[in-house]
This record gives C-alpha cells, sequence and structure tokens, in this order.
C-alpha cells in the first residue's frame, strides 16, 4: 500500500507541525532555541531496514520508545547516536554536571526528551486528524547500532516502517535524528482514512 503524493504532502505538513511543537517545547528545557528540519517521509518494509540505510551503523545508538493506540496503533523510537544524545542530556542538564557524570542522567534525560518530541508529534497528528490517541511511558535503551535496528524490525505484526528524518539543532550543534514509527497494514489502513478524511476538509 502506497500513499498518494497529496496524502505524502499532508503527512508532512502534519508531522512538520509536530516538529514545530517539539521544537518549541525542547526550546524550554534546554534554555535555547531548537530547531528541528521539515521532515523526510519514506515507508519501508521492515525486512529492508537496517542500520546502514539509515546511515547509523557503527558505534552505539540510543532510542527511546513509545507506544500509541487509538484509531491506528503504532510503536514509536526516536533514534540519535549514544555520542549526539549525551551531547543533548548536557544541553538539557547545563553547565553543573560534568561530561564524566552524564551517563547517570542518560536515561531519565533522554526518556524526557523521547517523551517531549514523540508526544509534541503525534499530538500534532491527533490534533490535525481530529483522533484521540493514548500512549504508554518512554523506554530508553543503548545498544551497538545493529542490535538496536534488529529488534525494532523484529515484531512480525508492523510489517510497515515509515521513517521520519529530522535535523535537530542545538546551540549550533547539528544533530541528525530519526523518527522511526512501526504500523500494522490495518493501522496503515486507519492513518490514510484519517488522512483522507483530513483532506477532505481542507
Amino acid at each position: 500500500m502506497t500513499l498518494s503524493d497529496l496524502q505524502l504532502d499532508a503527512l508532512t505538513e502534519v508531522f512538520n507541525v509536530g516538529a514545530g511543537q517539539a521544537a518549541a517545547s525542547l526550546s524550554e528545557i534546554v534554555g535555547d532555541e531548537v530547531l528541528l528540519s521539515v521532515p523526510r517521509i519514506q515507508f519501508f518494509d521492515r525486512t529492508d531496514v537496517n542500520a546502514e540505510m539509515l546511515s547509523l551503523q557503527g558505534g552505539r545508538l540510543g532510542a527511546v520508545r513509545q507506544k500509541f493506540g487509538g484509531p491506528f496503533s503504532l510503536d514509536a523510537t526516536l533514534l540519535f547516536r549514544e555520542e549526539k544524545a549525551l551531547e543533548i542530556v548536557q544541553e538539557m542538564l547545563g553547565s553543573q554536571v560534568s561530561v564524566e557524570d552524564l551517563v547517570d542522567f542518560e536515561h531519565e534525560a533522554m526518556c524526557e526528551l523521547g517523551n517531549v518530541i514523540l508526544n509534541s508529534c503525534l499530538s500534532a497528528i491527533a490534533d490535525m486528524l481530529s483522533v484521540g490517541l493514548t500512549s504508554t511511558l518512554p523506554e530508553y535503551s543503548v545498544d551497538g547500532a545493529d542490535t538496536v535496528i534488529g529488534k525494532l524490525m523484529s515484531d512480525e505484526s508492523q510489517p510497515v516502517v515509515l521513517v521520519l528524518h529530522i535535523d535537530l539543532t542545538i546551540e549550533k550543534r547539528d544533530t541528525q535524528g530519526y523518527l522511526v514509527f512501526l504500523l500494522s497494514s490495518n493501522s496503515l489502513e486507519g492513518l490514510i482514512a484519517a488522512l483522507d478524511a483530513f483532506l477532505s476538509r481542507i
């Protein structure tokens, strides 16, 4: 199942609004302007997704994961290289925490970061598409890139992968991140139906 150009443009706009909300919320946390680029959206079969194709091969990845449910359900994950995640944690905590101590705060801070970005994006989607979505608490894990991606793609019940690529900039730091959404076939149909209803109202 594929989206038409009009549906893809609408989905990009919805995520763009969500990214803007996430940037504003994140700016308050780090006390500095945060910029998120216009999202680039791609759909894949889960068996085709690996660390190399996401340009995340080598090193360790930090992954913040949340599940969302409603008219369509999805698994949402925010991916960062661990060294970039630690830079963001340092921005969030300020200069009072040394680099050596950052790892002690990494889990809690990244859960907060993921919660802000994922919920802002999904709240914007829910608002614009006029649907209600519930969410679980965020979970954070760190491991080798291939291991993290492999675990994400292991759920055969969710064969469709929506990859949302954003560039996140804090205080002139360029940090690339990925939002990865896993959807079942039924969920993708529900998302497309909600998009079509949204398009019919504008």
